[in-house]
């Protein structure tokens, strides 16, 4: 199963299962974390560069894997790509680099999909 199939698989899968026990709050963040990507005085392209840098840095493979497909989705190059990975690098330091190593190679196979 490619990289890509399996963390969405996944990810809708478990999202439906905590969605389903109703719980007031975990809605709210839900909500709250879809509306802060919408477009605003930034618009969703920048915002969602934004969040792989914050991801990358908090060292949150998953996060990173999310906004590296959001980022592919709306036209983000591999020029620009790693450019960004280079502001998480020194923002977050070396710590950060086998989190470029696996959100390069996530890249990669996003690039390399059928269309």
């Amino acid at each position: 199963m490619s990289l890509i199939k399996e963390f969405n698989d996944y990810r809708e899968q478990m999202n439906e299962v905590i969605l389903s026990k109703n719980n007031l709050v975990m809605k709210r963040l839900w909500n709250l974390d879809t509306n802060t990507y919408e477009d605003g005085a930034l618009d969703k392209k920048t915002k969602e560069m934004l969040g792989l840098v914050a991801s990358m840095v908090l060292r949150c493979d998953d996060c990173i894997k999310y906004h590296l497909g959001k980022c592919h989705e709306l036209g983000i190059n591999t020029e620009q790509m790693y450019e960004i990975f280079a502001v998480a690098n020194i923002v977050g330091g070396t710590i950060v680099i086998p989190h470029t190593r696996r959100a390069a190679e996530y890249w990669e196979e996003l690039q390399n999909q059928p269309k």
